[in-house]
């Protein structure tokens, strides 16, 4: 090989290699390749994700538990009360709050909500009703039979959505029993599982990573420590900021005398798990509810939205959690549709979190990439600039 084609296929061996496109593009294809050779031996994995599928429950249940009363212990324990005393206490205060939950709160969750679905044919009538003389008033005459047209489209979807529902409900009758089953065996495992990470969560991890090569065993707790954060950080502030949200929502709901308001406080606070999307989601049952009861009542609900939205964006969110994160709100979007569409509710709540744990994962594994490589450096980049000039 003559110097020129020698130069020739040296430049473009170390411009090919030098490209972060390229570079990703690489290791997009060896993981594809790896998730395609894993669905031609799946079958040998099942009984393992039978397993998983069966503890994924109580242990997520414990986790989110733990990073919510984990700081609790470590206080009591810097104060110099003992961990194991910490925890009984822990547990005996959550026990007298789900005691008094279930005596005061549920009690009026199922009234409210027995009652919401006795009277929901007469509020389906009188929405109908109360819509269709709204379209019918003379600023929309021009335009009054398509707003009529897609007024019924949207009722008869409505009512349609409530029926498939009923049906749905009655047909897997039997999944339903397996789920509760599964939930009751999740109750009762989680708090053994939670005592023990409370206890001995902080030896887990440099135990586990004692298995691995000296030299792994350092920047591997470096990532599991700042993955740990992200998570924590978020479970912690997102549970925080949904216990206010419903709280503010039950008392402006309670002000203006909305009916069912500790219900759809309750309903918004759960919802307002799903980053962007679940206060809005939690305002359609009271909209609904406010077309039912007048222009008033829906003016004040939406005053009730504006002010939660407000205290919520400018308040709650900054002060609680930040820009921990750092997430971009369309990459959130993202994140929320595709875990949605593969894990269903448990992927909206989850998915967020492990992917900034992937994140973390990510960018120390290219971190790592770029120092072992020497591809990024400043003089490699420079002499790659310069060979493409000349």
């Amino acid at each position: 090989m003559d110097k020129k084609n020698k130069y020739t296929f040296s430049w473009f061996w170390r411009w090919f290699l030098n490209n972060q496109v390229v570079t990703a593009l690489l290791i997009v294809l060896l993981v594809l390749c790896n998730i395609f050779l894993f669905t031609k031996v799946a079958y040998l994995f099942t009984p393992f994700l039978q397993f998983i599928g069966i503890v994924s429950l109580p242990v997520i249940m414990a986790g989110i538990l733990y990073y919510l009363m984990n700081p609790v212990v470590d206080y009591f324990e810097k104060k110099g009360v003992k961990r194991i005393y910490s925890i009984i206490g822990l547990f005996i205060f959550v026990t007298g709050l789900i005691v008094w939950g279930i005596v005061v709160i549920i009690p009026k969750i199922q009234e409210q909500s027995i009652s919401f679905v006795n009277n929901l044919p007469s509020y389906m009538s009188v929405a109908e009703k109360t819509v269709t003389d709204f379209l019918s008033s003379s600023m929309f005459s021009q335009v009054q039979e398509q707003l009529e047209q897609s007024w019924e489209k949207i009722f008869t979807w409505f009512t349609q959505i409530i029926q498939n529902f009923s049906k749905s409900s009655l047909k897997n009758l039997g999944n339903l029993f397996g789920a509760i089953a599964s939930v009751v065996v999740a109750i009762i495992t989680t708090p053994f599982i939670l005592f023990y990470l409370l206890r001995d969560g902080e030896k887990l991890v440099p135990f586990a990573v004692q298995v691995l090569p000296t030299k792994w065993r350092k920047p591997t707790l470096k990532i599991l420590k700042e993955m740990n954060d992200q998570v924590s950080s978020y479970i912690r502030g997102q549970l925080t900021v949904a216990f206010l949200v419903a709280l503010i929502f039950i008392v402006g709901f309670s002000i203006i005398r909305l009916d069912y308001a500790v219900t759809l406080g309750i309903m918004a606070g759960f919802l307002n798990l799903i980053p962007y999307l679940g206060s809005f989601l939690a305002m359609v049952p009271a909209v609904f509810l406010g077309i039912v009861g007048g222009p008033v009542l829906l003016v004040k609900v939406l005053v009730v939205f504006v002010v939660e939205q407000t205290l919520e964006g400018r308040f709650i969110s900054p002060l609680i959690l930040g820009s921990q994160l750092n997430i971009h709100p369309i990459t959130i979007l993202f994140v929320l549709l595709t875990s949605g569409q593969l894990f269903g509710l448990t992927g909206v709540i989850l998915g967020i979190p492990v992917y900034a744990a992937v994140k973390v994962l990510l960018q120390a594994v290219f971190t790592w990439y770029t120092k072992i490589s020497g591809l990024y450096d400043e003089e490699n980049q420079s002499e790659t600039k310069q060979e493409i000039s000349e």
